[in-house]
């Protein structure tokens, strides 16, 4: 892989989150300082800081009470979890994250929890229709947002964004209580502390999913250089993408239901992430070698499969 290439986009990759977590942290400590003064300022931030470390992700358990499924078992998927334990060992984990089926035709894969207690979830959909080599570049990037701290990150970016539209809300509910005394008394109103009070909760939106945008790229370009092989997570991006949504829609309507413009996306653009994984050249660290039936839907048997209940499928 080209190293100048990869160290330039990691780099601007984290310039990118630092200025975005830091925009938002400013618009919470502006917004707490319209309302309360410096001390509600510093009370807020303080708060935030705390609930930050104090809980930094979501639970694996609290994401197995909320999808229905199970952990799979080494003997159920023997090859996925020889990738998975070698992905984890390259990324440094002192344990190998949990592997999660969720009984979902939808081809979806995400991770939750921290460094040393994470979970994988991985879905029917995706195990059946991606190949080995396809499903090895998944599961390194959902290691990758484990092993780079994402899960933490978004946390704390989703918590501070709850927090500025809570302040927003209250600051303008404030307004109108003191309005009616403002306008008897002739007495000058803050518009632009009113119109930062409105639109503050729409800017911490929009920087949340800025700040998700650019770590699905950090995680896609530290997933390729723990697998050695970029074409395979391009492989699978690609599939992801041509997939979604049923069969119709695929024929008739590819791309329904992705969020224009590109700033209401949670993901970057799907060719963009092809094209910057496509650009890096082979490592010269040894790519993953994936072994046995490498087709789609290798795997053993399931214990669930999706079932048909109205008004779908159940997940």
């Amino acid at each position: 892989m080209d190293r100048e290439r990869l160290l330039a986009h990691k780099t601007a990759n984290a310039v990118q989150s630092a200025l975005l977590m830091v925009t938002l942290a400013g618009l919470l400590g502006l917004l707490a300082w319209i309302i309360g003064g410096g001390s509600l300022m510093l009370f807020a931030l303080g708060m935030v800081l705390v609930l930050y470390l104090t809980n930094p992700a979501a639970s694996p358990r609290l994401v197995m009470m909320l999808y229905p499924g199970r952990l799979l078992h080494p003997d159920e998927a023997p090859r996925q979890f020889a990738i998975l334990v070698e992905l984890a060992r390259r990324a440094g984990l002192s344990r190998v994250p949990r592997l999660y089926y969720i009984p979902s035709s939808v081809m979806n894969a995400f991770a939750t929890g921290q460094r040393d207690d994470a979970l994988v979830a991985v879905s029917d959909g995706l195990l059946r229709r991606l190949d080995l080599r396809e499903q090895a570049g998944v599961l390194a990037h959902e290691i990758s947002h484990v092993a780079n701290g994402d899960l933490a990150v978004m946390a704390f970016a989703d918590l501070v964004s709850r927090v500025v539209g809570a302040f927003g809300l209250l600051g303008q509910f404030l307004f109108l209580l003191s309005l009616p005394t403002a306008l008897l008394t002739g007495a000058d109103v803050p518009w632009l502390a009113l119109s930062i009070l409105l639109v503050a909760p729409t800017v911490s939106a929009l920087v949340q999913l800025a700040l998700s945008r650019n770590r699905e790229y950090e995680a896609d370009l530290a997933a390729a250089e723990l697998t050695g092989d970029p074409a395979g997570l391009a492989s699978a991006l690609d599939k992801l993408e041509r997939y979604q949504g049923r069969c119709w829609e695929q024929s008739w309507m590819p791309g329904r239901g992705v969020p224009e413009p590109s700033l209401l996306r949670t993901h970057p653009d799907t060719r963009e992430r092809i094209d910057r994984l496509l650009a890096l050249v082979p490592a010269r660290r040894s790519a993953l070698v994936v072994t046995g039936d490498a087709r789609p839907g290798a795997f053993a048997s399931p214990p669930l499969r999706p079932r048909w209940r109205p008004p779908g499928l159940w997940y």
